[in-house]
């Protein structure tokens, strides 16, 4: 499942069967087809381990007339065809996209999707990384047969006022015919309802605003992680045709002087980084893993996660929802340099991934903050530009949650007076042998005259790595067990006892492979910062972080 609740009742919806062919035509692939699991990646197959190419997927689907084909993730760039007809192409691993047929006839088909990892010149943010481009259809796919007429998005906002909590809908409806539709749309929530009347030109999407008064609900908080179901069902001569479920949680996101507060309550983050990278799985992991993560990082002591640096499987945000784990999400960009940002489909990729961020996850209560542009050129006039644009954007796409990005701890920041909540990234005691007190300092010095003098600050990144089993018994070697500890404890430490800072994120929790180019300075071609490895196996840190962090 795309989600882990029942997301229809009136369209028939169902996830695609999970054994696939796939086809390796390219060097280095496979001799012959393969039967493989969707989701998956290919690096899970041995043959396919360091494989960069393209990948191509078939898959036998039995449906008729207007077919929404709903991919997940596809790592990461995508041809989707249906009996050899092109129906979408998209780029970027980490966000979901359509792919729809019309009026075919009802009946076995053949689905075919090409995925493609090499970095090529047309990739501006897929690049050799501190973190690894999987190949694959790495998300599930989903089979939806629709009607001429179905509701495209559903955008529901929580608002506290003095009689209670209202909510604000923006249900958007997809018109296919070349026929004007009219009908009736009703928004079911907390045991109320409300209705409205729809008129669609044929072949456009209108989006539709509904208010209603919820009254006494039970705030979403991370103690008490209320969510509550929300449905909007299209009537056509008072039948039900289509419907969208979701869920909600009332909460409010505030920004108070250096504090973020959650239904009025300041917030102090305790939490990680973490990638979509597992071990066994690569970047596609079932949801009992996801969830074996959420356990973990709250026996920690964990409050928040980062889901650095791209948005996440919907899954994972749901289980989020359902746990109570505040999430900081942010579309796909690290570590560019100016010139990498000057290339010329870099803000085009980059804004793509911030709107299918914003569009499709919109709903999740437990995520407080959006993020972009993690450690890139915030220091240069053309990279400060760039960071603007990007917050402007999720400003204009949702007003209701704040906006920050994780910078640099080197000097010359520009963009601390355009975000929200100034957040920086920390090494001291890893790559540089300095006290912690120190860099914060420094750093936290010069946000203030850069413009984020009253902000909330946020330390996005410390840390330090070790290589599980590799121990030094006087606990000075770097890449030891002892010395992640003795970083760790001192980092943490310094960080918590500063009034101010509204949050700490450690990098990292769990170990990640990384790109090969990445190799002379990531022993095992691995970031190997988390407390635990990438088996989640723990390493001693495991516990000081558990001391520290309770």
């Amino acid at each position: 499942m795309e989600r882990v609740f029942e997301t229809h009742v009136i369209r028939k919806s169902r996830e695609c069967a999970p054994v696939w062919t796939l086809t390796t035509p390219d060097a280095g692939g496979m001799k012959q087809p393969e039967k493989v699991v969707v989701p998956g990646v290919w690096e899970t197959h041995p043959a396919l381990r360091k494989y960069r190419g393209r990948g191509i997927y078939e898959q036998k689907i039995t449906a008729g007339g207007n077919v929404r084909l709903w991919l997940g993730g596809v790592s990461f760039r995508a041809r989707v065809s249906l009996d050899g007809a092109l129906l979408a192409e998209h780029y970027g691993a980490y966000t979901g996209f359509e792919a729809l047929a019309r009026n075919i006839p009802a009946g076995e088909h053949t689905l075919r999707v090409e995925a493609d990892n090499r970095f090529d010149a047309d990739s501006a943010l897929h690049v050799p990384n501190d973190y690894y481009a999987y190949g694959g259809i790495n998300r599930p796919v989903m089979v939806e047969e629709v009607g001429n007429v179905y509701i495209a998005r559903l955008h529901v906002t929580p608002r506290k006022t003095e009689a209670g909590w209202k909510a604000d809908a923006r249900v958007g409806l997809r018109n296919l015919d070349d026929q004007a539709f009219c009908g009736t749309l009703t928004l079911s929530l907390a045991g109320k309802e409300t209705t409205a009347e729809v008129g669609i030109p044929g072949g456009e999407t209108v989006f539709y605003a509904l208010s209603m008064d919820c009254g006494e609900v039970t705030p979403w908080s991370p103690e008490s992680p209320a969510l509550y179901q929300v449905a909007a069902t299209l009537l056509q001569n008072g039948e039900a045709i289509d419907d969208l479920i979701d869920r909600i949680g009332f909460r409010e996101i505030r920004i108070e002087g250096k504090r973020i507060l959650l239904n009025g309550q300041p917030l102090l983050l305790r939490g990680f980084n973490r990638h979509e990278e597992y071990g066994a799985f690569g970047l596609s992991a079932p949801v009992e893993a996801m969830m074996q993560d959420i356990h973990l990082m709250r026996e920690l002591g964990a409050n928040c996660v980062r889901t650095c640096h791209y948005p996440n499987d919907p899954r994972f945000l749901d289980l989020c929802d359902e746990t109570g784990l505040l999430v900081w999400e942010e579309s796909h960009a690290r570590g560019f340099a100016e010139d990498k940002m000057r290339h010329p489909r870099f803000m085009e990729q980059l804004r793509q991934s911030t709107v299918e961020m914003v569009e499709q996850h919109y709903n999740h209560p437990a995520i407080f903050i959006w993020g972009s542009l993690n450690e890139c050129a915030d220091d240069t006039e053309y990279g400060a530009a760039c960071y603007r644009e990007i917050f402007s954007l999720l400003r204009e796409m949702d007003p209701s949650r704040p906006v920050t990005a994780a910078l640099l701890e080197r000097p010359g920041g520009k963009v601390y007076g355009d975000m929200d909540v100034v957040s920086i990234n920390l090494y001291p005691g890893w790559y540089r042998n300095v006290p912690v007190r120190d860099c914060l300092d420094r750093k936290l010095g010069e946000a203030a005259r850069g413009g984020g003098e009253n902000k909330p600050v946020i330390v996005s990144e410390i840390g330090a790595g070790a290589i599980y089993g590799y121990h030094d018994p006087f606990g000075e070697a770097k890449w030891s067990e002892e010395r992640q500890c003795a970083i760790l404890r001192e980092q943490i430490t310094a960080v918590l006892s500063y009034p101010d800072v509204a949050g700490i994120f450690l990098w990292q929790f769990a170990d990640v492979r990384v790109a090969e180019e990445w190799f002379m300075s990531r022993p095992r071609t691995y970031n190997n910062k988390g407390v635990v490895d990438e088996f989640r196996r723990p390493k001693l840190a495991y516990q000081v972080v558990k001391e520290l962090f309770s």
